[in-house]
């Protein structure tokens, strides 16, 4: 690009020769930021989904590989379509991945020159490369650069999210007996909850109760302490820390997870360690087995795999620490190409949940009283439905948009602004939407302009701001007018989590609600604590993960010796001359190499599932070091270099051994029958380190209580 000028010109004619679309300006002067290595902040409405197809063709024709990677299925999918005719214009290939692909369509998609696809698959699809026993397995082949939409959402909010794959193990799960039993259970008198809602456990008289149900002297004793009780705390961990429409739904007579980040079903995935049997036995569903770790990774360290990595997101000026600080990513802020027109009300204060959700209903049916298009923001599933039960009772047609319909997006975002259309959705259309007034067909575009554009509404604040910024830009697009509130109540998540036990007294009005400006302070104090929480989070989790993410390069750097050598084929050699010179004789070397290479691939992959338990117990319980008046991190360094010092050792160790007694003929290695079998099938779920996400909120109980 030795004339920018000259190239971003040559992009900008091509985009109104292919898509019929004109750049502005700004569109041109974010182009050049991308192709620069930044992250760049644009306003909703203000064309990213064209500069990034922009700057993909431009690093294409640099000739760079580049992964458009996007936030969700829905999106990756829209823009592939929408913008491969740009792609293509200049002879270079475009293509999009989803979940339901096979490997062989993913492998050919992965052969393109831009390749557009949600941060999960890509990461899964590395996960799933690292299993392969033969390089013709792959369907991965690596990008030269990651150009990252909603950016600070993938590089900072889900960059703590570890990504697993898991492969199938019987498992113990908790018997209908065990579920029974815990379901009689009552909080604070038989099991409590810990502060920071992540863990369940049994009181004493708890644990006396259940002992006497089940008829059993202790279950801290052999022989339960390994399985009654493990069984016991996995259907507790169900009952109490799990909900149903805020963390999964039922659906088909199967448990679906809920992607909280997101509000939408997460495909194929699961919960790992027997919870996930715990919650279909909860449910009374047929009860699948469970799995161990096969491998792991967060999207930090997946990003991290990339040699350029950029970005474009509406909030990226919030997040230039975090992008500094862990990508070394500079953010420059694109101007709008028309002045922001948007009214973002102050919040509005309410003392009680009930008062609150009162109000919530109120607005939402005068807004749709005067016509005005409203969408409303909730928190989960369960919310969204709640808030939409009771506007109907009221009269009042509404679009739900959440994980049970999620392959309605497309439809209801697109008639979202529409003269009266009232949408209650989850964060599934807080980012990647684009909501035009008047309808798909903008027919009744001047009524709503009329009306002061799409009013959008938060039923409460989220723990980053940036969230709250994500939401309210769905209004105001282009120079549109429109308008955004949030609701708040002092019984809200943000507020008694950020408050960590503080209180403000306050004066409500008759309705509930405050004008206070010291209580106004006070939430904003709760918002901030909340942010540097997740931050400090984000910060503890790196220091956790970067040094397994090291080991991990490693584990990667052998297995990539062994699948690109005759490595496998040497050991063997080594050890028992004898067994591998007769076999070569009568199956020829690649076929012996390629059943050596299955053999110590097996251990060594075996090996690195059983390091990352270890690892993860040790996490669990390394607080406790703190007593001893070690420090945490430093000691989870010191048993994690020790124990992957013994890993490659001992599977070397493993796999001579069984080279000695696994049958290998004309098949390959009989590995299956000598007991080894690899998982007949691999699923994917993610786990986030973040007590703070995915909670849902604490007050939906009362909340359906409001609404009934």
């Amino acid at each position: 690009m030795n004339d920018p000028a000259r190239f971003l010109a040559v992009l900008a004619e091509a985009s109104r020769r292919a898509l019929g679309l004109s750049p502005f300006e700004v569109q041109t002067q974010a182009v050049l930021r991308l192709l620069e290595g930044d992250v760049i902040q644009m306003d909703t409405g203000e064309g990213k989904t064209l500069v990034g197809a922009m700057a993909a063709t431009g690093f294409g024709l640099m000739g760079k590989s580049v992964h458009c990677v996007t936030v969700n299925e829905y999106l990756a999918r829209r823009d592939a379509a929408w913008m491969s005719p740009l792609v293509e214009f200049f002879g270079l290939s475009v293509a999009h991945i989803e979940e339901s692909m096979t490997a062989g369509e993913r492998r050919k998609a992965y052969g393109c020159d831009v390749v557009y696809a949600p941060v999960s698959e890509i990461g899964f699809d590395v996960l799933r490369d690292q299993l392969i026993t033969s390089r013709d397995q792959a369907v991965q082949q690596g990008a030269d650069i990651a150009l990252v939409d909603e950016a600070d959402s993938v590089l900072v909010d889900e960059a703590l999210v570890p990504l697993v794959l898991a492969g199938n193990e019987p498992g113990a799960a908790p018997s209908g007996r065990i579920t029974d039993v815990v379901s009689k259970l009552k909080e604070d008198t038989h099991f409590a909850i810990d502060s920071d809602q992540r863990n369940a456990f049994l009181t004493d008289q708890g644990a006396r109760k259940v002992e006497q149900m089940l008829g059993i002297d202790s279950l801290y004793a052999e022989p339960h302490v390994g399985t009654t009780l493990v069984q016991v705390n996995l259907a507790l961990h169900a009952r109490a820390m799990l909900t149903r429409d805020v963390h999964y739904i039922v659906r088909d007579g199967k448990v679906a997870l809920i992607d909280t980040a997101k509000g939408r079903v997460a495909e194929l995935q699961r919960w790992p360690d027997g919870v996930q049997a715990a919650v279909e036995a909860k449910e009374g569903l047929a009860v699948t087995e469970g799995g161990r770790i096969l491998d792991t990774i967060t999207l930090q360290a997946l990003m991290g795999r990339y040699p350029q990595v950029c970005g474009m997101t509406g909030t990226a000026v919030e997040a230039t620490d975090q992008l500094r600080q862990f990508y070394n990513l500079r953010v420059s802020v694109i101007p709008r190409n028309q002045e922001n027109q948007r009214f973002d009300e102050a919040h509005r204060i309410y003392a009680t949940a009930a008062d609150k959700y009162e109000a919530i209903v109120e607005e939402i049916a005068l807004m749709h009283e005067r016509g005005r298009p409203v969408l409303v923001g909730t928190q989960d599933v369960s919310e969204s439905e709640l808030l939409a039960n009771r506007l109907q009772e009221l009269g009042v047609q509404v679009s739900v948009l959440n994980a049970k319909n999620d392959e309605e997006e497309a439809k209801i975002i697109a008639e979202a602004g529409d003269v009266g259309r009232v949408t209650v959705s989850t964060q599934m259309a807080g980012r990647g939407t684009d909501i035009k007034l008047g309808g798909t067909s903008e027919a009744d575009r001047e009524q709503v302009l009329a009306l002061g554009g799409l009013a959008v509404i938060g039923t409460s604040l989220h723990r980053s701001k940036r969230l709250d910024q994500q939401l309210r830009g769905r209004a105001g697009r282009q120079g549109d007018p429109g308008s955004s509130v949030f609701f708040v109540s002092l019984e809200d998540d943000v507020v008694t989590v950020g408050g960590a036990g503080e209180s403000v007294t306050a004066n409500p009005q008759a309705d509930g609600r405050i004008e206070d400006k010291r209580v106004r302070d006070f939430i904003e104090h709760c918002q901030r604590v909340t942010e540097g929480q997740l931050l400090e989070i984000h910060s503890q989790t790196w220091k956790y993960n970067k040094l397994l993410a090291d080991q991990r390069v490693i584990i990667d750097e052998r297995r990539a010796k062994l699948l690109d050598s005759d490595a496998a084929l040497g050991m063997c050699r080594d050890h028992n001359p004898e067994k591998a010179r007769a076999l070569v004789e009568e199956y020829g070397e690649a076929h012996v190499l390629q059943a050596c290479r299955e053999i110590v691939l097996y251990f060594l992959d075996q090996g690195w599932s059983e390091h990352l338990a270890l690892m993860d117990d040790v996490r669990e319980s390394i607080h406790l070091r703190a007593i001893a008046r070690e420090t945490p991190i430093d000691e989870f360094h010191r048993i994690a270099v020790r124990e992957f010092k013994e890993l490659a050792n001992n599977a070397m160790s493993d796999a001579m051994a069984a080279f000695d007694t696994v049958v290998i003929d004309a098949q390959g290695a009989r590995l299956e029958a000598s007991g080894l079998p690899r998982p007949s099938a691999t699923w994917t779920y993610m786990v986030s380190d973040n007590p703070l996400s995915g909670s849902g909120n604490s007050v939906i109980q009362g909340i359906g209580a409001i609404f009934r």
